[in-house]
């Protein structure tokens, strides 16, 4: 994947006018070019030298799955590697909004997740997180206006890919996504964070929360073993501070582990001494998004019934806590991150695909 910058050398050292590069470019980055062929404005002697050596990384869907409820889509993507991955379409009155993964499966462990279930086997390169985004946006007809990397694998195990990524996907000469619109999530990766703040990237940060306490947080996600939710929520705080970007605290509700009132109340107090510590409490710091579990065949993990749920937003918005419950999107298809990419695999390997 080449920058501007690398796209004006590469021109150089093959005696091409400058312009080229920028040529290039848009055919890449606006016009999301799966082939040189399509590029009419440039020179079929240049066409065939850029083919020779080199290729564009594009996404081929092995399998789509389309809502008949609210339309989201579902993508099973191949790689060049044969490994493939999943991504997600999710429309909003606000605009279309797409979560890609960043790698293939995940190690960090959590408990209710399936994209961790058989560990990583590599991450995205960041040509192959912009492909899922281009494939998408050519797919449905449609500008995509928000970006979640949220899908499977922690972005900042692949940190320097997924910054790359980043800067590409809202470079004004490109998509011209607005990092902005752009949410990074991740289960605690404590010197990612402190990195990313040197980024000076207005992204949103999403932190995988999931707990009150460091022992129910050990319980659900073993990362939390090499970084304590005090140090967490210190380089989350800290990330604010910087970047003035309100934190998304992910709150995966399970039913008999962490969706008790107890919980919530403890939970309150924790944000709100998160708050008070934050520019002498200024509102607006965080906000918490609830998300009923979605079980997975390999765990024991239940969602709470309604009443419950409605009980701890309750205790949570008494207590001043900023708090909604993540609208279910794609119920009909296989919803829960990395249940549709382990279906196949499996279906795969019985021969039924």
């Amino acid at each position: 994947m080449l920058d501007m910058v690398q796209l004006g050398e590469l021109m150089r050292e093959l005696g091409q006018p400058s312009y080229r590069a920028a040529q290039l470019y848009q055919w890449l980055h606006r016009h999301k070019a799966s082939g040189f062929d399509e590029m009419k404005n440039i020179p079929a002697s240049l066409r065939e030298k850029l083919a020779d050596r080199y290729y564009i990384t594009v996404m081929d869907p092995e399998e789509i799955l389309i809502s008949q409820i609210d339309g989201t889509r579902k993508y099973v993507f191949s790689l060049q590697d044969k490994n493939v991955i999943e991504a997600v379409l999710m429309k909003y009155r606000h605009g279309n909004s797409v979560c890609i993964s960043s790698q293939v499966g995940c190690r960090m462990g959590c408990r209710f997740c399936a994209s961790t279930l058989e560990g990583c086997v590599r991450g995205l390169t960041g040509a192959e997180m912009l492909a899922e985004v281009y494939r998408i946006e050519r797919d449905c007809g449609e500008r995509i206006s928000n970006i979640v990397i949220m899908g499977s694998g922690e972005p900042l195990d692949n940190y320097d890919e997924v910054v790359r990524f980043i800067r590409m996907i809202s470079d004004e000469n490109g998509l011209n996504i607005s990092a902005r619109n752009i949410t990074l999530s991740t289960c605690g990766i404590v010197p990612g964070i402190r990195r990313l703040i040197g980024e000076k990237l207005p992204v949103t940060l999403a932190l995988s929360l999931h707990a009150s306490s460091q022992s129910k947080r050990e319980e659900i996600m073993p990362i939390a073993r090499k970084y304590r939710l005090e140090e967490v929520l210190d380089a989350c705080r800290d990330y604010y501070r910087a970047s003035g970007r309100r934190i998304s605290f992910e709150y995966s509700v399970v039913k008999g582990v962490n969706d008790s009132p107890s919980e919530a109340r403890r939970l309150a107090q924790l944000l709100n001494s998160f708050s008070s510590r934050t520019r002498g409490g200024r509102e607006g710091a965080f906000h918490v998004n609830l998300i009923p579990v979605n079980p997975i065949e390999e765990r024991s993990y239940e969602s709470p019934d309604r009443a419950s749920i409605a009980e701890f937003v309750r205790i949570l918005k008494i207590n001043g806590i900023n708090v909604t419950v993540r609208r279910e999107m794609g119920r009909d298809i296989s919803s829960a991150c990395g249940q549709l990419r382990r279906r196949y695999i499996k279906d795969a390997d019985t021969g039924i695909n």
